[in-house]
């Protein structure tokens, strides 16, 4: 079986790229899919200045097919893109123009709520946690029911956050899985947080049978931000699908 992961780089940074090629190939990987954040909405949060790609992916392109020629691997042209329900269009019509060779598609803000940090939840009440967790995955099952992506990102991803870890409800999983199955969208099994207070990978290993219940299978992501990630989280993915009843899916079967 192939082994395909998606990470993150950095297209200023040539060495970077390297670096990630060669903690790839250490790693024992056949592709490697780099998926560079995209946030397309201006948001309460500043962040579509710092994550540009929509603006620099031509760029990046160049230096990746450069980098081919140096490696043995299956090298993806990829992206990670925020999901905002009110940009759907706007969304959509990037991705055609940009032309991925496949896209991933992730909620880390919705309603107000912004899920890359506790401070929003600090001095919350249980009902406003509840009600964060909830609207978060309102906006996974439309992100699946929108048909924009091929990959579902970080699926639980409140689940990150001390406030808001153990705040998902079976049901919420429930609702996510029967969306997928309908869906041509896939989940990935994300290895963000293994070596920190997570623990585990997304999602929630408690919560993979209901996925696999629905016959959803999963691709493989580090969410590797360094090279020594790739290197460090890889064999935690190789074992978690050992260890479990879900189909673990190449990047080529979401080309096909």
């Amino acid at each position: 079986m192939r082994t395909d992961v998606h990470t993150h780089t950095t297209f200023s940074d040539g060495s970077a790229l390297s670096a990630m090629i060669e903690a790839a190939e250490a790693a024992g990987l056949d592709g490697l899919g780099l998926t560079d954040h995209c946030i397309l909405t201006e948001d309460a949060f500043g962040r579509h200045e710092t994550y540009d790609l929509d603006s620099t992916y031509e760029r990046r392109r160049e230096r990746i097919d450069t980098a081919r020629s140096t490696t043995d691997l299956t090298l993806y042209d990829a992206a990670e893109v925020s999901y905002v329900p009110e940009d759907a269009d706007r969304i959509r019509e990037f991705l055609a123009t940009a032309d991925f060779e496949y896209s991933i598609g992730s909620v880390h803000f919705a309603g107000g709520y912004d899920y890359t940090s506790d401070a929003q939840y600090v001095d919350s009440t249980a009902e406003v946690r509840r009600d964060a967790v909830e609207r978060y995955y309102d906006t996974v099952v439309d992100l699946v029911e929108a048909d924009l992506f091929d990959v579902l990102g970080h699926l639980d991803l409140p689940e990150r956050l001390e406030t808001l870890r153990g705040v998902s409800r079976p049901s919420d999983y429930d609702r996510v899985a029967a969306a997928l199955a309908d869906s041509r969208t896939v989940p990935e099994l994300n290895a963000g947080r293994v070596n920190d207070a997570l623990g585990r990978p997304h999602p929630d290993p408690s919560m993979l049978s209901r996925f696999a219940d629905h016959g959803v299978g999963f691709v493989l992501g580090t969410d590797s931000h360094r090279p020594e990630e790739v290197t460090t989280r890889v064999p935690t993915l190789r074992d978690r699908i050992t260890r479990s009843a879900i189909d673990c899916l190449e990047i080529d079967a979401l080309l096909a």
